[in-house]
């Protein structure tokens, strides 16, 4: 049983948790922190990369400059319901956001939350373990996979969340060493 098939569904988990653990703020100024936050103008929701262009003028500050002026509000509203704890400053070319330093506190907070991040993304690599598993033992009784296949495929699999999880590990480290910088 070829299993290099699956594996984009495990990298949809790998992205999706680099993702979310790029949205954790470290005291570091990063176009990912705001990105994504989702803003309601003209009627309609999109992400602020989809308004602004977004960067880094200096290793503490984001500048968030809208195509049309008229977003800075909008924008300015979105970060502030995004819990991040950023206090949006409009300069009239756009929003600036001063990164504050992080109380031992805060990293302990966020540190905590990319655990529980880490942990969702594991339990999503056991549940596609889990359908493909199935998927393997159905074939089995249908007389299309050996038994000898199946535990070949059992192993392979076993080896293949193991790479996986320890992704998630190695991701989930990175980040915590830059939250305790």
């Amino acid at each position: 049983m070829d299993l290099n098939s699956h594996k984009k569904e495990f990298d949809k988990v790998i992205e999706h948790f680099k993702g979310e653990a790029g949205s954790i703020r470290t005291g570091r100024a990063t176009s990912s922190l705001v990105d994504e936050i989702s803003v309601e103008h003209y009627g309609g929701k999109y992400q602020i990369k989809e308004l602004a262009t977004i960067s880094i003028p200096e290793p503490k500050t984001i500048l968030i400059q809208p195509w049309d002026k008229s977003a800075n509000d909008s924008i300015i509203k979105a970060i502030k319901e995004s819990n991040l704890g950023l206090n949006p400053i409009s300069d009239g070319q756009g929003v600036r956001l001063v990164m504050p330093a992080l109380t031992e506190e805060r990293r302990k907070e966020f540190i905590k939350l990319l655990g529980q991040k880490a942990e969702d993304a594991h339990i999503a690599v056991r549940r596609i373990r889990g359908e493909i598993w199935d998927d393997v033992q159905e074939k089995e009784k249908n007389h299309t996979v050996s038994e000898n296949e199946k535990f070949k495929a059992k192993n392979d699999l076993q080896k293949l969340v193991d790479e996986y999880n320890k992704k998630i590990e190695e991701i989930q480290k990175k980040k915590e060493e830059e939250l305790m910088m």
